[in-house]
């Protein structure tokens, strides 16, 4: 997620939003069983196969393609239809405003086995992700609006809401086709379902995404906040099935703005009744699933131990701060910004007794990954675990905060292979959702729905969680993902004790009022 800290120096904050934008990998992952996430920035175009795809709409200075596609209006024609997704999303808005659609759907009927869609015109989307084998997983929602004010394309994604409402941040990127568009929102919410589950959480798997506009109208601050009264009007109209959060390219600013025209938000302002920085207890649950996996291995506490730490960002600064409290004995810290890396020097600055070393490495550098050390925590870039540098890798223990750490489903085994404890992804920086999940239960002072998932008992705190994940994987000789997805599988299907199936029946009752041919 992205937001705001106020806990530390303004320049780190925006150093985070920096991360999100400029040092991202794309990758592909598979999950077994019929779980797949992917929540990188970037996104990867598959055939409805699963067999491949080429990398768009990434950073050039990685080395990766960026391929933008524009369909001329003189394109809109019905044998084109079925090239739809190929376009870019603006030029899908348009061809949706010439149609005269101002909102549409895509829904899984769960008696007919089969997409539903709201107008003729989008019928070869419905059909091609009803096909698709990567991404789609009988998501109950896909809704897309044109905002009334600015025009822009907003989308909610839903998927197994059989918890509870549909929970997940909504983000502002720019995508180089719609299938990416849709892709990114179909993951990321089946991304958010997992997480969630993991959590202990009554609540589904949601993500809200919208496409930048043109000329880079969203930096113009009378516009932007068009765009997310836009998006709250979006939000009433759905009526609760799905509750948005903070994500990349979102501020709580912009959340606010949501806030004024939706009470389906989290992460507002906390003058206004809201949940506060994530960054501190995402930070506390990393540094918690590092104690699980110590006790996992029968190895004692964090007290004399050595980490290393790839990022120096608002997660890495709170772990780096609970680290030292609890007594390690070294903490090597890399980072390819140097504003980062001098915020945190500051910060710490005759705090550490010589225990932290910060350095300054460059953007490609990943030597870090190979420095011997008891716990490796990437914090940074995704993909950063693959076939290049797992081999190098001299830690008994892969724990961080970064999302999207494997570079491909081969990594899983490559990891297992040598004898590395990996810790998920998805488990250990779980506390950005659970920060803000129950924002409307109210607040307390070391609010205990909060501090249960830093401790020892709960069933589902992140230090048994983690014990549980692992056990599993070593009993049934499976990773550690593949030990996390069966067990997220079996805990999203439970129905939430007071609302079962909420969402869906909202869902239905969208469908049976004709949402999509109501006034925007």
């Amino acid at each position: 997620m992205a937001f705001i800290c106020s806990k530390y120096p303004p320049r780190i904050a925006t150093s985070v939003l920096l991360k999100h934008s400029g040092c991202f990998r794309a990758r592909k992952i598979r999950i077994v069983p019929n779980i797949r996430r992917i929540s990188s920035i970037t996104t990867l175009q598959h055939d409805r196969s699963g067999k491949g795809g080429t990398c768009l709409n990434a950073d050039k200075s990685l080395g990766l393609q960026r391929n933008y596609s524009y369909v001329p209006r003189s394109h809109y024609s019905s044998h084109s239809h079925s090239d739809m997704l190929k376009w870019s999303p603006h030029a899908f808005a348009d061809f949706l405003r010439e149609q005269n659609i101002k909102r549409c759907y895509m829904v899984w009927d769960h008696k007919a086995g089969e997409v539903k869609v709201s107008h003729d015109e989008i019928k070869p989307i419905g059909k091609y992700f009803s096909e698709d084998k990567v991404d789609f997983d009988h998501h109950e929602g896909m809704f897309l609006q044109l905002g009334k004010r600015t025009g822009c394309l907003l989308g909610a994604f839903i998927w197994r809401t059989k918890r509870g409402q549909a929970c997940g941040g909504v983000r502002l990127w720019d995508y180089a086709t719609t299938e990416q568009y849709m892709r990114d929102g179909l993951r990321l919410a089946q991304g958010m379902g997992v997480k969630s589950a993991l959590a202990g959480l009554w609540a589904g798997g949601g993500k809200g995404v919208i496409q930048v506009p043109s000329a880079n109208k969203h930096f113009h601050q009378d516009y932007r906040a068009q765009i997310f009264y836009d998006y709250g009007d979006f939000l009433s109209s759905l009526n609760g099935c799905y509750v948005t959060a903070e994500d990349v390219g979102v501020n709580v600013n912009d959340l606010d703005h949501v806030h004024i025209h939706s009470r389906y938000t989290t992460c507002i302002p906390e003058e206004k009744g809201g949940s506060g920085n994530p960054s501190i207890t995402t930070g506390k649950g990393v540094v918690c699933a590092m104690e699980g996996a110590l006790d996992f291995l029968q190895h004692g506490t964090l007290a004399g131990k050595s980490i290393v730490i790839q990022g120096a960002g608002n997660v890495a600064t709170v772990i780096v701060e609970e680290l030292l409290n609890k007594g390690v004995s070294s903490i090597y810290v890399t980072d390819c910004h140097q504003n980062r890396v001098d915020d945190m020097k500051h910060l710490f600055h005759g705090k550490h007794d010589g225990r932290l070393t910060i350095k300054k490495v460059d953007i490609d550098d990943v030597s870090v990954m190979s420095m011997p050390c008891d716990i490796l925590s990437p914090c940074a870039l995704g993909n950063v675990l693959n076939k290049e540098t797992i081999p190098t890798i001299q830690a008994e223990i892969v724990c961080g905060a970064a999302n999207n750490q494997l570079g491909s489903p081969e990594d899983n085994e490559l990891l297992k292979e040598r004898g590395i404890t990996y810790v998920v992804d998805y488990l250990a920086n779980r506390m950005g959702i659970v920060n803000c999940a129950n924002e409307t239960y109210g607040r307390l002072p070391n609010d205990p729905a909060i501090e249960r998932h830093f401790g020892s008992e709960w069933e589902n705190s992140i230090i048994k969680m983690t014990k549980k994940i692992l056990e599993k994987a070593r009993d049934e000789n499976i990773t550690p993902v593949q030990a996390a997805d069966v067990i997220a599988d079996k805990l999203s299907r439970e129905l939430h004790p007071i609302w079962p199936n909420r969402s869906q029946q909202i869902i239905d009752a969208l469908v049976e009022g004709e949402w999509h041919n109501q006034p925007v």
